[in-house]
């Protein structure tokens, strides 16, 4: 499918995506910029992208049968369409095309979709390579018909306990996580900076203590007795 033909076969209404196939799509419009020389981009290079280290959250292992099974899906809402006259086949994004969405939101979300929530600074570094924004109100600007214009396609979450600045999401796969400022989320109890097994000592140790002052309060009642004190 050529891309003349994939704008005249737009979808009505974009379903929600699976993490993969937000991957593959950040992935492509990454590499676009980036290694302009190799995009589009086989499926092994794809897949190098998709299961990167660095520069991705979270880090995925994506087989080529899962990446298979995501880029043909991703194909059926012509969100990417295979190149023809190579004998490798390669895959091009048609995201701004789909969403109707300038290349400066493009870059957003692909920066969202391959490195997770993040403020609007970290945004304006992260895109560096993809859209070089003036300043951070410029990111901004575009955050904000994002998440202003229906269909909407980012949120700016509630800030986390302890920082200063919000961080933003794309809803490509959904609603996200907000940020929880409840005790186990703060502790750690959920796989934060202390671990469960640290609470539960903790939580014993309360329970101990709380025992031998039970202990002592009867003890000393039992001597005010003795005694004869009120």
């Amino acid at each position: 499918m050529t891309a003349s033909e994939s704008e005249s076969a737009l979808p009505m209404e974009l379903r929600t995506l699976t993490p993969l196939e937000a991957r593959v799509l950040g992935v492509l419009v990454e590499k676009q910029h980036t290694v302009p020389d190799t995009y589009p981009l086989s499926l092994n290079a794809v897949q190098s992208g998709c299961n990167q280290k660095t520069a991705r959250a979270p880090v995925m292992e994506a087989s080529e049968a899962d990446l298979l099974v995501a880029v043909d899906s991703l194909k059926h809402l012509h969100l990417i369409f295979e190149v023809s006259g190579s004998r490798v086949a390669r895959y091009e994004h048609n995201l701004g095309r789909v969403l109707g969405v300038p290349s400066q939101s493009v870059a957003l979300l692909a920066v969202l979709m391959l490195r997770g929530p993040q403020t609007s600074a970290e945004l304006r570094l992260n895109c560096e390579r993809l859209h070089r924004f003036a300043d951070i109100s410029s990111v901004d600007g575009f955050l904000d018909e994002l998440a202003t214009k229906p269909p909407v396609r980012v949120v700016k979450l509630a800030r986390a306990p302890g920082e200063r600045e919000a961080r933003w999401a794309h809803l490509l796969c959904g609603e996200p996580a907000q940020p929880s400022s409840s005790y186990g989320s703060s502790t750690g109890e959920s796989g934060g900076g202390v671990a469960a097994g640290e609470v539960a000592a903790l939580r014993g140790e309360v329970t101990r203590l709380s025992d031998e002052l039970a202990a002592l309060r009867a003890d000393l009642a039992a001597v005010k007795a003795e005694l004869g004190i009120g």
